[in-house]
Order: structure tokens, then sequence, then C-alpha cells
């Protein structure tokens, strides 16, 4: 959609796509980053996520680590670069005249075979 523009970008972030639970010594979840709900992030958590969006800001669409390790390392906080002081977008990682393509492509399944499926699915989940 904003393909095209010069003056705006969006670029998906792709650290937490493979991220695993943090774990403690004992092998078990490390609660330390997570509330008390369990379920949100504790300001530990809060900061191992802004450094990984940080350090993914800063890596050329393509080449951006899709994971998180946890180890609220201070030193694995990435600078920009002096060659390219930027943050990186798919026109400045060289993505910007190629035929890669963003837009939704037709799917090789046919729709009506994804019905037929989930019909005899529940057909013979039935039996």
């Amino acid at each position: 959609r904003y393909e095209q523009r010069e003056d705006f970008a969006v670029v998906m972030q792709p650290f937490f796509r493979n991220t695993l639970m943090p774990l403690d010594n004992t092998n078990k979840p490390d609660m330390s980053f997570f509330a008390a709900d369990c379920f949100h992030f504790s300001v530990r958590g809060y900061a191992e996520m802004a450094m990984a969006l940080w350090n993914n800001m800063l890596e050329p669409v393509g080449e951006k680590q899709t994971y998180n390790n946890f180890t609220h390392d201070r030193s694995k906080l990435r600078c920009p670069n002096p060659e390219k002081p930027f943050l990186f977008t798919r026109r400045n990682s060289g993505f910007g005249d190629s035929d890669l393509s963003l837009e939704k492509t037709e799917s090789s399944v046919p729709y009506w075979a994804v019905i037929v499926t989930a019909v005899a699915g529940v057909l013979v989940g039935s039996l």
C-alpha cells in the first residue's frame, strides 16, 4: 500500500516470531519477565522486547532476526551503522525496484477444496 511512497514506510519487525519462553536456572519459565498476571510482560520483559525491536529496525529487510534470546544483556543493543545511519525499509534494503511483491497472491488451493475438506473432516469425526 505504501511501497511507492518516499516519505512513509511500514516494515514488519519479526523479532518475536520464533521466540521461546525464557527459562531460569532450573529450566522452568523465568517469571521475572512477566507481570503478576503471568500474561503481560514485567519491566524486565518490556526492556527485552524494546531492545529486540530497536535491533530489528537497524537490520535490513530480509536479514532481520526472528527471535529474542532474553539474556537481559545491554551489550546486545546495537548502534546505527555509520555507513547506513537509518532505520531500514524495503526501499533502502534494496527491494525498492525489485519484483518482490507484498501484494496478496492467489492461493494455489481452490476455496471449495477447503470447504469440502472441512465437511469431510466433520463427517469422519462424527463417525
